[in-house]
């Protein structure tokens, strides 16, 4: 079937900033590559796969299956020695290899030839798509969805830009310069922070809200698909022009100068937004210097740098998920306009630096972000401005402004469920909680072992991941690798079964081709173990009764720090809250952490407590999880006083709803129940809805703010790997 011709790069109408994000990372490779976030039909695709009609043809070594430079061979080139001889060099297009998300291990880094194996009994080494890369551009879509194991290649072969295969009798290492480019969208999740730095330039894009270039878009698009051929000779002038435009701008890259002065600059740029580690200085200066040579330059100028930091710098300010992305261009221009500080001799302060003014001084500050030494910036608003810290501490006094409950409605007997002077419902004060800085949560694993979507989180049985067993034929689940040896084991068996000498088979066989012949049921797959993602539920009683003390403060806080390590490890987490006279899901299952802290943010808090409401709640949303998908585990965790009064009959309800619990569509899930009660006298009803539900009863004094994650983690792993107790043991612990 005849290729598409591809639709052209001079053609696509706005992404001015993803237009030059990729040409400069083409101009020099050694920038890392481009990361591209945005909204759904914004052309992200489109750009990266037109990127390579534009870009020049490179020389190869002739037969080199791993393209290596005829000017400077790889001297240990798999297929070399290789001699440096213009007669053996060729041109070939620019290498822009597409990875699938999902694409296996070994198609990445290449495997066992298996036809030669099995026909000739050689162990020859097939390459995968890192070879085919080497020198060009790996461009994976939807990157965020990228499978962990495949993300661990990657950031082996970007540190390394080698790619090493020790598996199936194959031991061989070969170069993989690769130049990273991907796209997302960040409402479908975030990126592993290891792989975020490895990615020279960001961009953000966004669909143009001008109908003038809105209609462009459309008339360009619909013009291409009614004749490609047509359409691609009408912009052929236009494309030819900018490939040598690059080629052009690559030849004098080496003659722009980056002077101390403009050293200087980018340091204090990247000094003041305070990023992390000395990539982002290195980044930052590369990108400057191809910026000059794509502008005509053979000087590094303010604007360059000031480009380069706009690209280079917004990814790695992030301190973690929550921090909106982004610049402060403001805070940008200042930097830039400052004076360098003299050459530095060893220490002593930088005389330039404004930010030890008083408190006064620095409210003045256009973004309130003066201080741009602060080793630790604090939570920030959509718009990257820093917002007050509100960590956490049981120690402090309660919040004087966010909590307009009563002073401490948990320990007042009004609220008590058997309490013959409940004073008749009022209107209930509401108010909004603040969260403290996230902090970074212990790993915690479900017991047992899963067989649930690949992740970083629980033992379970995947398509990736360590060898342990070989499936029965015929039971191999789809996806399955091949067992190369348990193979080879069951046809050697049944010729020996057939009456054949297998030994007598092989020497007769020499020089004759002849070898084992396979046949399909010879065939076995490899049983895998690794580890899954799983569905962390948080039910949260959000009464009045929660409002005393911080609590809800704690609360929201362990919930972020819950989505920022599920990020990492590509959990799922949900959020159920109950307040008043009923349950809500405040939080759908979500891997998106900018949309769950948004979420967070103004989640409020007051009036009476439905327990029985958001234990329905969370046994619907887990079932409805459970038909999405079966093989996901949950873990749910609740949060409760267990002062039911909600309604005539709110304690004898929650008591029906816990005890009808394991007859539930939830019933083999794994529950925590976090006792919240504090005062000197306690009714224990929280430990009783644990009874009642089979799950574990942790009191509140053994989960402070930063331990909600070590109490699971506690319940859920043992140091020696073993399991937990069984669901029925734990009723008569608890």
């Amino acid at each position: 079937m005849q290729q598409r011709t591809p639709y052209p790069f001079t053609a696509i109408v706005g992404a001015d900033d993803m237009s030059l994000a990729l040409i400069l990372t083409s101009i020099a490779p050694e920038v890392g590559g481009v990361l591209v976030r945005g909204e759904k039909g914004t052309a992200k695709s489109t750009m990266v796969r037109a990127l390579a009609d534009v870009l020049p043809t490179q020389p190869v070594i002739a037969g080199c299956r791993f393209g290596c430079d005829p000017s400077a061979p790889e001297p240990d080139c798999p297929d070399g020695p290789h001699q440096s001889e213009s007669a053996a060099a060729q041109e070939r297009p620019a290498r822009l290899v597409e990875l699938p998300v999902g694409a296996t291990e070994d198609r990445v880094i290449g495997s066992l030839d298996l036809r030669k194996a099995l026909g000739a009994g050689e162990a020859a080494f097939e390459p995968g798509l890192l070879a085919t890369a080497h020198r060009g551009i790996l461009y994976v879509d939807e990157v965020n969805l990228l499978h962990d194991h495949l993300v661990d290649l990657l950031l082996d072969a970007a540190a390394m830009g080698r790619n090493t295969v020790e598996r199936d009798g194959v031991s061989i290492s070969h170069p993989a310069r690769i130049v990273l480019v991907g796209t997302m969208n960040p409402e479908e999740g975030e990126l592993r922070p290891q792989l975020l730095d490895r990615f020279g330039l960001t961009v953000e894009v966004a669909a143009s809200r001008e109908p003038r270039e809105r209609t462009e878009v459309v008339r360009r698009r619909l013009a291409y698909d009614a004749d490609p051929a047509a359409f691609a000779r009408d912009y052929a002038a236009q494309q030819a022009e900018l490939t040598a435009r690059i080629a052009a701008t690559r030849d004098r890259l080496d003659e722009v100068t980056l002077d101390d002065r403009a050293l200087a600059t980018v340091a204090r740029v990247c000094a003041g937004f305070d990023v992390d580690g000395m990539r982002a200085d290195i980044v930052t200066a590369r990108t400057a210097r191809a910026h000059a040579a794509w502008q005509g330059r053979t000087e590094v100028t303010r604007a360059d740098i000031r480009a380069a930091a706009l690209l280079a710098l917004p990814h790695r300010r992030r301190r973690n998920p929550f921090d909106a992305p982004g610049l402060d261009e403001e805070l940008l221009d200042q930097l830039l306009d400052e004076e360098p500080p003299e050459p530095p001799d060893g220490g002593g302060e930088d005389p330039t630096d404004d930010s030890g003014d008083g408190p006064e001084d620095q409210d003045d500050t256009p973004d309130g972000d003066g201080d741009v030494g602060s080793p630790e910036p604090g939570p920030q608003d959509p718009q990257g401005h820093p917002e007050p810290s509100h960590q956490p501490d049981p120690s402090r006094a309660e919040h004087p402004s966010t909590d307009q409950s009563a002073p401490d409605q948990a320990d007042q007997p009004a609220d008590a469920p058997d309490s013959p002077e409940a004073p008749p419902a009022a209107a209930p004060t509401i108010g909004v909680a603040a969260a403290g800085t996230p902090y970074r949560a212990r790993r915690f694993a479900v017991r047992g072992t899963g067989s649930g979507r690949s992740g970083r989180r629980s033992a379970a049985y995947t398509e990736s991941g360590r060898t342990v067993g070989v499936h029965a034929p015929g039971h191999e689940p789809a996806g399955a690798k091949v067992h190369l040896l348990a193979t080879l084991t069951a046809g050697a068996a049944r010729r020996a079964t057939t009456g054949t000498d297998v030994g007598a088979a092989s020497r007769s066989s020499e020089g004759s081709g002849a070898g084992l012949r396979l046949q399909a049921g010879d065939l076995r797959h490899a049983v895998t173990r690794g580890r899954e993602s799983n569905l962390v539920l948080l039910a949260v009683d959000a009464s009045g009764s929660m409002a005393a003390r911080r609590r809800m403060d704690e609360v929201k806080t362990a919930v972020l720090s819950l989505l920022m390590d599920a990020y990492q490890r590509r959990d799922r987490v949900g959020l159920i809250t109950f307040r008043g006279e009923g349950a809500e899901l405040a939080l759908p299952p979500t891997t998106s952490v900018d949309a769950a802290a948004a979420r967070l943010e103004d989640l409020p808090h007051g009036g009476r407590t439905p327990v029985a409401e958001g234990l329905l709640e969370a046994a619907r949303v887990i079932a409805r999880e459970r038909i999405r998908d079966p093989r996901q585990r949950a873990l749910l965790l609740v949060l409760t006083d267990g002062r039911a009064t909600a309604g005539e009959d709110a304690l004898a309800r929650s008591r029906r709803v816990a005890d009808s619990w394991s007859r539930s569509a939830a019933a083999d899930t794994d529950v925590v129940v976090i006792d919240c009660e504090t005062g000197r006298f306690r009714m224990g009803l929280a430990a009783d809805l644990a009874r009642r539900m089979r799950a574990e009863h942790v009191p509140l004094e053994q989960v402070a703010a930063g331990a909600i994650v070590d109490v699971v983690d506690e319940h859920r792993a043992r140091p020696d790997g073993t399991a937990g107790p069984h669901r029925t043991d734990r009723r008569s612990a608890a």
